[in-house]
């Protein structure tokens, strides 16, 4: 039998391998499992725009700790950390009142921020279109990620640096139990390992450990579509490059005064309908990523979201970037669907199942934004 760890971890997205990152950096010894290959779901579908500014409540401290976090990674070994900023950008006097009212906020905790004039955001960003932008409120310090990249930059990382760390990807988990001292899992190949905690980070799949449990959990996946355009590096658009949309959805928003008096105008209801606002991050190799929208099914009904893409969806996005952008945001690579668990009602789910099983599952979209800064307290919490 292998050697029983301090820790077993289910899962190696990025909640499952930032509990690892925590572990390790505390001298604990831990095994990762991944039951595909390498991990390929919502950890890599997404923008990669770890933007604080979007979080409210002890999400933006943990979003505030992850970017400490990923700027250690990345002096270490380049994770794909860029700092070009976020920025939100107001298209009507409603949007320009509550990024205000945020850059107050902001203010209050000692988050950098600066409020730019139209004039100001066509310098910086030349592709804005005038008649849309009325005025912005950027965050200079705020970083992006590479999705493609970045999570596997990170496991090559503690590879290299904890010979405590064992990780086993193409290994699916089929049942997990106590035992007198801890807690044990079983593959599907039928091995058997051991430690004394095991922490479940299984995003979207619920039909291998507790069945039962996710059924009844109120946990409900969402859908995004997302593009990316081919490489065009002569268009400047750098930094997390947020809109209209953005702000009248995020949770930071809704701490500010006229949040919940927004009406939504006629030509956004479509749009709205679908959980459509409008992200560009532009990569490294000089495409940009696209998106989103969002589509929800509960545990029972996932696959009723399909992975095919609607280009009823894609097309309404695509007319909001041409809105907001005059560059060739239809000059398209590649088009994909990306899922996610969340809550309703809790930011995160967290069960204790026992003294030694945890799940640690369903953070929403605020995965790449703050689970560095999440896992860190959860690995304290569990063994200090």
């Amino acid at each position: 039998m292998p050697e029983k760890k301090d820790l077993i971890i289910v899962g190696a997205g990025a909640l499952g391998t930032f509990h690892a990152f925590h572990a390790l950096r505390q001298g604990l010894k831990v095994t990762l499992f991944e039951k595909d290959q390498y991990p390929v779901n919502a950890t890599v579908r997404n923008f990669g725009q770890v933007v604080t500014s979007g979080m409210s409540g002890r999400w933006f401290d943990y979003g505030r700790r992850s970017m400490y976090w990923y700027q250690i990674l990345q002096e270490k070994m380049d994770i794909s950390v860029r700092r070009h900023g976020t920025v939100y950008i107001a298209s009507d006097p409603d949007e320009q009142q509550i990024i205000h009212e945020l850059k107050q906020i902001m203010d209050n905790k000692a988050y950098d921020s600066k409020l730019l004039s139209t004039a100001q955001c066509l310098e910086k960003w030349p592709v804005l279109r005038g008649d849309y932008c009325r005025e912005a409120l950027f965050f200079p310090e705020e970083i992006s990620v590479a999705p493609e990249h970045m999570i596997y930059r990170v496991l090559d990382y503690l590879k290299e640096t904890y010979p405590q760390f064992t990780y086993l990807p193409h290994t699916t988990i089929v049942d997990c139990t106590d035992t007198a001292s801890g807690a044990k899992v079983v593959t599907n190949a039928g091995h058997v390992f051991e430690a004394e905690k095991v922490v479940i980070c299984n995003g979207g799949e619920f039909k291998l450990l507790f069945p039962d449990l996710f059924k009844a959990s109120g946990i409900v996946v969402s859908k995004l579509q997302m593009m990316r355009t081919q490489p065009m590096p002569e268009v400047e658009l750098k930094g997390n490059i947020l809109t209209g949309l953005t702000i009248r959805r995020y949770e930071s928003f809704e701490e500010c005064p006229s949040f919940g008096s927004l009406q939504t105008p006629e030509h956004l209801k479509e749009l709205k309908k679908w959980g459509i606002h409008i992200l560009f991050k532009k990569a490294d190799d000089g495409s940009f990523i696209i998106g989103d929208s969002h589509e929800y099914a509960d545990v029972l009904h996932t696959d009723d979201l399909g992975f095919s893409v609607s280009a009823y969806i894609n097309e309404l996005m695509l007319k909001e970037a041409e809105r907001i952008v005059h560059f060739g945001v239809r000059n398209l690579d590649r088009v994909w669907a990306g899922f996610y668990p969340l809550h309703k009602k809790k930011d995160i789910v967290e069960e204790d199942l026992s003294a030694h099983i945890h799940i640690r599952t369903a953070i929403g979209g605020k995965g790449m934004t703050s689970s560095a800064g999440y896992t860190e307290e959860s690995i304290n919490k569990l063994f200090f």
